[in-house]
């Protein structure tokens, strides 16, 4: 996925879950945060970062922030919304013959409903912008939100669907995704519960620029729909 209009700009302060203030062609702007995450260890004070302009009428910030470069060199999408639109692009490649998005399943919208011959899956998926000494963690922030869709996901694997919790690791480089249980050891719980019900764990590593997320090296961890009881 590509943006358009894409600008640098440096980092200033974070005024809530939505809005920072940065500084950008020399005068002080305020810009939507595209992340409600705590996201701690990349918007600092003075980091380089990058915003988008939507040019959406109507809107209270003119730029989206959208991308940033921690301090060990790593440049990370930080777009809650880019995960899910990258996937969406992989599934098209894939030759399943139905993908539906926010597909209602229980008391949950699941990200994504596939098909191929008499197969049906259920995916799930989380971004992960979360880097400790080459490891990506999820989730930063608690989510009781996503310990439900994992619960989902499980009941799914039940009533006989394929399922899956993919991580798009939003920053290069990285590899894997780990629960990160000292934020939310239920999310730890679920997230190996599921494992043990048979649904897939995911990682889509991706290659990051400032105007661009894409997903890397899929192939080899690329979600198949098996039938289980051959």
């Amino acid at each position: 996925m590509k943006y358009e209009n894409i600008r640098e700009a440096v980092f200033l302060r974070r005024l809530n879950r939505f809005v920072a203030e940065v500084e950008i062609d020399g005068r002080q702007e305020r810009v939507h945060v595209k992340n409600t995450g705590r996201c701690r260890e990349l918007l600092i004070p003075g980091s380089q970062i990058w915003l988008t302009k939507p040019g959406t009428p109507g809107r209270k910030t003119e730029y989206d922030l959208v991308a940033v470069r921690k301090d060990n060199g790593l440049l990370f999408n930080i777009d809650s919304q880019a995960p899910n639109k990258v996937v969406a692009e992989w599934l098209a490649e894939q030759n399943y013959e139905v993908v539906k998005p926010e597909f209602t399943y229980g008391d949950s919208r699941i990200d994504f409903y596939m098909e191929r011959e008499d197969i049906r899956c259920l995916m799930e998926v989380k971004g992960c912008t979360l880097e400790i000494d080459g490891v990506g963690y999820f989730p930063d922030a608690p989510t009781e939100r996503g310990v439900k869709h994992i619960r989902e996901l499980i009941r799914a694997r039940e009533e006989g669907y394929e399922a899956a919790l993919a991580f798009v690791i939003q920053m290069d480089g990285i590899t894997e995704v780990r629960p990160n249980v000292a934020t939310h050891p239920a999310f730890g719980e679920a997230m190996e519960d599921a494992r043990k019900a048979g649904v897939q764990i995911l990682f889509l590593p991706c290659h990051v620029e400032p105007d661009e997320l894409r997903i890397v090296g899929g192939e080899h961890a690329l979600y198949q729909c098996q039938d289980h009881s051959e």
